[in-house]
């Protein structure tokens, strides 16, 4: 990165059902970003907006109700990112990349998703969307089936993913108790993630329904600005390295288990930082369905294809282990409202490297990774972050 950028506000509404309509969640993920930032609203000089929708809501225009925030903010240029699961990451990306052309000196970015008033059919309808729809076959497969096929992949080439995968809800969902934020405030034991049963019903074979991560309203922002900028803000994140990679959509022309996609962007991104992945505090990743954290910890370094439950088994994911993974509850139990959700893991890595995440804090924490992935390993974002002294 040519100009070192930071973070140096963050906004997180509550993830879950919520009663405000998109416009709300919008404005008032907005207010706390800029409140908590101290920035005057008037020298923000451009506002990105991740927002999947993909039908969801009614709002086809959604960049300006960003606008509705402050009176001052008449006038600035706004414009909204899609990129799948990834469009929050997507909005990140273009609002660094105006600071980098010096375009912009401080930019707010929001993502924001408004799902529970739909039905579930109508909802796995929307996300199925950013699937490849040229291939008859494909084209008919929700995202839980998508995964599903990843799950069998595994058991066939390697082994049964099945007890890795209940482990990572397990521990996912307590994280995720120490998150106030979070869509679901209920621990799962291993035997109860692990078994099918009338509350953990199948739900594309293998997946179970603790595999699956949630419908979800909710949004989050960040004030973003240039490191020689950041000195007049109380704190501050910088990046150390913000890569993406996007890999072919059709599944048949790839093989999904080397998640190869996002494995490129965690090597960039460790190039870019200049680290090893041993170097890490905390890691913010992508967990969609439990099997997609899975192939991640293989991607990302943990342990070598095929034996990605080593990570876990290990301990070495785990809140007291050497690279936790998902101390905010992951998408598996923080909730997954689309377009919030690449927004929410940087909102809540620059928390943690600021010594504001309360109960989810890790101590001592100087280095944070995130990992946004939109549909089938196609559009992957990795960012590296630290603390920045301001």
């Amino acid at each position: 990165m040519t100009q070192a950028i930071c973070i140096v506000g963050s906004g997180h509404t509550k993830f879950g059902r919520l009663e405000g309509n998109l416009e709300q969640l919008i404005v008032n993920a907005t207010r706390e970003a800029v409140e908590e930032a101290g920035v005057n609203p008037a020298e923000i000089d451009a506002i990105f907006l991740g927002h999947f929708n993909s039908g969801m809501v009614s709002d086809g225009f959604a960049s300006s109700l960003i606008h509705q925030a402050y009176p001052e903010m008449r006038f600035t240029p706004a414009m909204r990112a899609e990129n799948a699961c990834a469009s929050g990451s997507a909005a990140l990306h273009a609002a660094m990349n105006s600071i980098q052309a010096g375009k912009s000196k401080t930019v707010l970015v929001v993502g924001a998703e408004k799902m529970t008033h739909l039905s579930t059919a109508d909802v796995t309808t929307a996300l199925a969307g950013a699937g490849y729809q040229n291939d008859p076959e494909e084209a008919k497969l929700s995202f839980p089936q998508v995964f599903a096929v990843a799950a069998r992949a595994y058991q066939d080439r390697f082994d049964d993913p099945l007890e890795a995968m209940a482990r990572i809800a397990e521990k996912n969902h307590a994280n995720a108790m120490l998150n106030p934020l979070a869509q679901m405030h209920k621990p799962f034991t291993f035997e109860q993630c692990n078994e099918v049963s009338e509350r953990n019903p199948a739900i594309a074979p293998p997946l179970r329904l603790t595999d699956c991560s949630l419908v979800t309203d909710g949004a989050a922002a960040v004030v973003l600005t240039t490191a020689e900028n950041a000195h007049d803000f109380d704190k501050a994140a910088r990046f150390r390295a913000a890569v993406q990679v996007s890999d072919l959509i059709p599944m048949s022309a790839r093989d999904f288990l080397m998640f190869e996609g996002p494995e490129k962007a965690f090597g960039m991104a460790f190039e870019e930082a200049g680290i090893a992945l041993g170097d890490i505090d905390f890691a913010e990743v992508h967990d969609c369905f439990t099997i997609a954290e899975l192939l991640t910890y293989e991607a990302m370094g943990l342990a070598k294809k095929g034996e990605g439950a080593r990570a876990i088994d290990d301990g070495l994911v785990l809140r007291d282990g050497t690279l936790p993974v998902n101390l905010s509850g992951g998408l598996k139990a923080k909730g997954h409202p689309v377009g919030a959700t690449g927004v929410s893991m940087h909102a809540l890595a620059y928390r943690q490297l600021t010594g504001q995440a309360g109960e989810m804090q890790k101590d001592g924490a100087q280095l944070g990774l995130v990992f946004n992935m939109g549909g089938s390993a196609v559009a992957n974002y990795v960012s590296i972050l630290e603390t920045h002294r301001t």
